[in-house]
């Protein structure tokens, strides 16, 4: 560790300025309305290698069979199925913004019961069922597994997660979500960062775009679109052009820090106020010198012994000092200064906690 023996105020730095990028709007909120559906399915895939669900421990896994088999017109009633190659899965999937009857919609597979892997299983049609209980899509096709099981006899091998595995564009969209675009009058704006700055911003930005006033913010995270001001018909034309106007978006100060690797991720508006730091140097030393100890000349009973002898030193290396922190010091400022003493990162963040604790750092401090 070092010591702070300098002042960090005069340091020969670049001035930070505030971050004046700007960003789309349609990077920045979400459309009201416009947004996917989540999809769920109970299914089975089948042609395992033997890695498939142990239908004694997964009797849904057989109920699920026995149902199938009987739809395909094959009577298995009374019969004891012992197949190994058939597996129980949840299938999952979101049902994008407008999309259409016959489109396709990549979904997700993962095992209900105790099935080692899904390499090379095949889904069986699978209907997909909304919030509402509405089937809106069907999922069949071969599984794609990342994960790699290798087993001998003594040792077994996992590599990923062989129990889960994804069909791309395994799914076809067979209902329709009904949404009439071009009948709304009014949309609102959702802002993924609420913040009132920005959404002043957004509907500044919008009523100089476009004729009338169409947007107006109503709180920190929704701006409203009123889209009978416009007269416009093509409401997904006036979407379009809403959504490419660039606003530069304002957020609040933050420092996020991830002890385990020692990340440091800070914003350019993070100030802090007039402080002094000081960091210790503090070393702990322990040795042992066992001393050995033999028993006296012609002792009829005496063995040699090892008696433990412990040495312990604390002390603490350099002179004491502070470093003084100009108030309006912008904290970028401060970790070149820290950078330039050769402070390591994890040190800078013990640094950076006191600051807080004293009141001195003006941003949200972030802990991972």
């Amino acid at each position: 560790m070092l010591r702070l023996l300098v002042l960090l105020a005069p340091l020969c730095l670049l001035p930070v300025l505030a971050s004046g990028s700007e960003a789309r709007i349609k990077d920045l909120v979400e459309f009201d309305g416009v947004r996917g559906n989540d999809l769920v399915g109970y299914g089975l895939v089948v042609g395992l290698n033997g890695t498939g669900d142990g239908l004694r421990n997964a009797p849904f896994t057989e109920e699920a069979l026995v149902n199938l088999l009987e739809r395909l017109g094959v009577n298995v009633s009374g019969e004891q199925l012992r197949a190994r190659n058939v597996a129980a899965v949840l299938v999952t999937g979101v049902l994008p913004p407008f999309a259409r009857t016959g489109s396709r919609i990549d979904v997700t597979i993962s095992t209900v019961g105790d099935a080692s892997s899904l390499m090379g299983g095949t889904l069986v049609m699978t209907p997909l069922s909304a919030a509402d209980g509405q089937i809106y899509a069907v999922a069949q096709g071969s599984v794609l597994s990342g994960g790699l099981v290798a087993q001998g006899q003594a040792a077994t091998l996992t590599e990923g997660v062989p129990t889960s595995g994804v069909i791309p564009s395994g799914a076809r969209v067979e209902r329709e979500i009904d949404f009439a675009l071009n009948e709304l009058q009014e949309m609102r704006l959702a802002l993924r960062d609420p913040d009132f700055t920005t959404a002043a911003r957004i509907e500044e930005a919008i009523n100089a775009a476009m004729p009338g006033r169409l947007a107006q913010m109503i709180d920190s995270g929704t701006v409203r679109l009123d889209l009978s001001v416009g007269k416009a018909p093509d409401v997904a034309g006036l979407i379009a052009a809403i959504e490419n106007i660039e606003v530069r978006p304002d957020q609040k100060a933050r420092v996020v820090v991830d002890q385990r690797s020692g990340t440091i991720v800070l914003g350019d508006d993070v100030r802090i106020s007039r402080v002094a730091v000081t960091q210790g140097n503090l070393t702990l030393r322990v040795q042992e010198y066992p001393i050995a100890v033999q028993p006296n000349p012609f002792s009829p009973r005496g063995e040699s012994i090892v008696l433990p002898r412990t040495e312990i030193e604390l002390g603490e290396q350099g002179a004491p000092g502070l470093a003084l922190v100009e108030d309006s010091v912008s904290l970028p400022e401060v970790i070149a200064g820290l950078n330039a003493l050769g402070v390591s990162p994890r040190e800078m963040i013990d640094i950076l906690k006191a600051i807080k604790a004293a009141g001195a750092l003006h941003a949200d401090f972030v802990v991972q």
